[in-house]
């Protein structure tokens, strides 16, 4: 019983730190990705479809991504999409290839960034606090039932508390990895 609550808020803790993963590299960093326009949703035929399901997305070099749409037609409401996506973006189109050159970012910019950074970071923390205090109710919960005796109980709640030290450790790490990433000219 108490390795299954240990189990699982591992479990959490872990995909609370991919999210936090998954955040970070979309925020850009002064390169290319096709990752930045993952959040881009085109209207395709009246339904709202991501970017890398009507068209392929490429990083030609450090500052430019291009963008091949799969129909003609599809150039114009992609172009629109990513000018509304409001991520600083303008769109060249030359032909069927619609070509997005990356701006360097400015000093303010990248100060704006390392807080978003930051803040994605504390709600990361706070996700795993709250599956921490989720893990030692359900002990607490089991030790009331009398299932569990007060010393399991104790050991458990130091187990999670390691857990839950390692996993804002590894947020830490994420964010100071992030954040030189940002700041590195």
């Amino acid at each position: 019983m108490i390795n299954e609550i240990k189990q699982d808020a591992e479990e959490r803790m872990g995909k609370s730190v991919e999210s936090l993963r998954g955040e970070l590299s979309k925020l850009r960093a002064g390169r290319a990705h096709p990752n930045l326009l993952e959040q881009v949703s085109v209207d395709y035929y009246g339904n709202l479809t991501p970017l890398n399901q009507v068209a392929n997305v490429n990083a030609t070099d450090s500052r430019t991504l291009t963008v091949v749409p799969w129909e003609k037609s599809m150039v114009q409401p992609i172009e629109k999409a990513i000018m509304e996506a409001d991520l600083g973006l303008n769109p060249a189109t030359a032909g069927t290839i619609i070509r997005i050159p990356l701006p360097p970012l400015t000093e303010e910019r990248r100060r704006d960034l390392v807080r978003v950074v930051k803040h994605e970071g504390e709600s990361a923390k706070v996700a795993i606090r709250n599956i921490r205090r989720d893990a030692n109710s359900d002990f607490k919960e089991l030790l009331k039932e009398k299932e569990i005796s007060e010393d399991e109980e104790h050991g458990a709640i130091d187990d999670v508390q390691s857990l839950t030290d390692r996993y804002v450790a590894e947020v830490d790490q994420t964010i100071q990895a992030k954040e030189a990433d940002l700041m590195e000219i």
